[in-house]
C-alpha cells in the first residue's frame, strides 16, 4: 500500500498514457482506466520493465456502480489516491440538424457526467484525507462553441463549471481542482491520418506533444497551495486564439 497514487480515467492512446507515464515518472503508481482495459497492457508492461508499478482497468465511466467500484478497489488494494485525472474525450463533430437526442446524451454523459461522477468519488476519499489534486482534461470547447460541435461544446462547458464549483468548494478543504484547457490539435494517430500538414506543423513544433502536455498535469499536482492554478490553457507557440 502507498500513498503515493495516481488514476487517469480516461486512459487513450495519447494523452491519457502520456500523463500515466508522466506520474509514474516521478515515483507514482499509476491505474488507468478505460472502457477496454486490455488496450493498456502495452503501456503497463513498459512501465513495469522500467521499474514502476502500474495497473490497468477496465470501466464505463458513465456508469455509477462502475466508478464507485473502480475508487475501492484502488483504495482498498493498491492504495490511497493522491491525484486523480478525469480525460474522457467525446470530441464528435456534428451538424445540429444530426444531432439527435440519443447523440447528444451520450456525448453529455462522457463528457460531462462521468466527470462529475469521477470527481465525486475522489473528492469523498480526498476530504477524509484533507489532500489531493482533481484534475479535469478541457479543450477549446469548454469555453466557446464551434459550427457542428454543439453537443459536444455544451458537455464541456458543464464540466468547466463543475470544476470550477468544486475548486470553490474543496479548496478550503485543501483539496487542489483544476481544469486544463487543450486549445489545439494533439499529436495522435487521428490527427496524423486527417490531417495533410500534421507532419509539418509536427516539424515546427506546432502540434502539441502529448508527453510536454502531461507535465504539466504533474505540475499542477505539485503547485504550493498558495499559488494554485485552477485553469491552464495550452497550445502551440504558432496558434492562433
Amino acid at each position: 500500500m502507498t500513498d503515493r497514487v495516481a488514476l487517469v480515467v480516461g486512459a487513450g492512446d495519447a494523452i491519457g498514457s502520456a500523463i500515466m507515464r508522466k506520474f509514474a515518472e516521478h515515483g507514482f503508481v499509476v491505474c488507468g482506466a478505460r472502457r477496454n482495459g486490455d488496450k493498456l497492457q502495452p503501456l503497463v508492461k513498459s512501465l513495469a520493465a522500467a521499474g514502476h508499478s502500474a495497473h490497468a482497468f477496465s470501466c464505463d465511466a458513465r456508469d455509477e456502480d462502475a466508478i464507485t467500484g473502480l475508487f475501492a478497489r484502488i483504495e482498498e488494494q493498491i492504495g490511497a489516491l493522491d491525484v486523480v485525472v478525469f480525460n474522457v474525450g467525446a470530441n464528435v463533430p456534428m451538424g445540429i440538424l444530426e444531432t439527435d437526442s440519443r447523440k447528444f446524451t451520450k456525448i453529455w454523459e462522457m463528457a460531462c457526467f462521468a466527470g462529475f461522477l469521477t470527481g465525486r468519488e475522489a473528492a469523498r476519499y480526498m476530504c477524509q484525507r484533507g489532500r489531493g489534486s482533481i484534475l479535469f482534461t478541457g479543450a477549446t470547447a469548454s469555453v466557446r462553441g464551434a459550427a457542428g460541435f454543439a453537443a459536444f461544446a455544451s458537455a464541456k462547458h458543464g464540466l468547466r463549471a463543475l470544476a470550477q464549483s468544486m475548486a470553490r468548494e474543496l479548496g478550503p478543504q485543501n483539496i487542489h481542482v483544476a481544469h486544463i484547457v487543450i486549445d489545439a490539435a494533439v499529436d495522435t494517430a487521428w490527427i496524423a491520418e486527417n490531417f495533410a500538414d500534421a507532419a509539418a506543423l509536427k516539424e515546427k513544433d506546432g502540434i502539441v506533444n502529448p508527453d510536454d502536455l502531461a507535465a504539466n498535469y504533474v505540475m499542477l499536482h505539485e503547485q504550493p497551495r498558495n499559488a494554485w492554478t485552477f485553469e491552464l490553457d495550452l497550445r502551440p507557440w504558432m496558434e492562433r486564439w
